[in-house]
C-alpha cells in the first residue's frame, strides 16, 4: 500500500486507520479510553467524528507527542531533504544564521489548538530576497512547509529536539 496521508492534527481518525490500521494498537495505548474502538458501533462513531488534536484532549497527552509517535511508527518522522548543494553539516548553503530576518515560535500556537499558516505566510511574504525566515515546531508542518514553497520559496528542515524542528524559508 503507497501511504500518502500526512499525518497533522486535523487528520480524521476514520482516514488515519484505513490508510495505516496497525496504528489501532498505538492509539489505543496512548489514549486508553479508545480501547472503546474494539466495540464496532462505538467505533464507527468514534473515529468518523474524531481528528487527532481532539483525541490527544481526550486522552490528555500533548499533541505534539502522539503526531510524533504516528508518524515514527509509519516511518514519516523525518524531516524532508532538499535538492542543491549541501554545507558539510548537511544544510543547504544558503542557510547562514545572520540571513534570518524573521522568525516564529509556533509550539504555543499550535497547542493551543491553533494554525500558524497565516502568521508564517505573511512572514515569508515581508522577507526581502535572500533573507531567511525561521519557523520552530513541535513537529514537522508538511502540509504547510507545501504550501509555502508552492508561493516560490525553498525550505529547509531539521530535527533539534525529541518535539522540536525547526524549518528555514529563503525566496531567492
Amino acid at each position: 500500500m503507497d501511504n500518502n496521508l500526512i499525518i497533522t492534527p486535523e487528520t480524521n481518525l476514520f482516514d488515519l486507520l484505513k490508510e495505516y490500521p496497525q496504528l489501532e494498537d498505538i492509539l489505543i495505548d496512548s489514549i486508553p479510553v479508545f480501547k472503546k474502538l474494539t466495540n464496532p458501533v462505538l467505533r464507527k462513531t468514534i473515529i468518523s467524528v474524531t481528528n487527532l488534536r481532539q483525541a490527544a484532549e481526550k486522552g490528555d497527552i500533548p499533541l505534539d507527542k502522539l503526531i510524533n509517535r504516528l508518524r515514527f511508527e509509519t516511518g514519516h518522522d523525518s524531516p524532508a531533504d532538499i535538492k542543491g548543494e549541501k554545507k558539510s553539516d548537511g544544510s543547504p548553503t544558503w542557510l547562514d544564521s545572520s540571513k534570518i530576518a524573521g522568525s516564529l515560535d509556533a509550539r504555543p500556537i499550535i497547542n493551543s489548538g491553533g494554525h500558524p499558516l497565516d502568521t508564517v505566510i505573511r512572514g515569508v511574504q515581508a522577507m526581502k530576497k535572500g533573507k531567511i525566515y525561521e519557523l520552530i515546531t513541535p513537529f514537522l508542518p508538511v502540509p504547510l512547509i507545501d504550501k509555502v514553497e508552492a508561493m516560490g520559496f525553498e525550505s529547509w528542515s531539521t530535527q533539534t529536539g525529541a518535539d522540536l524542528f525547526k524549518t528555514y524559508f529563503i525566496s531567492r
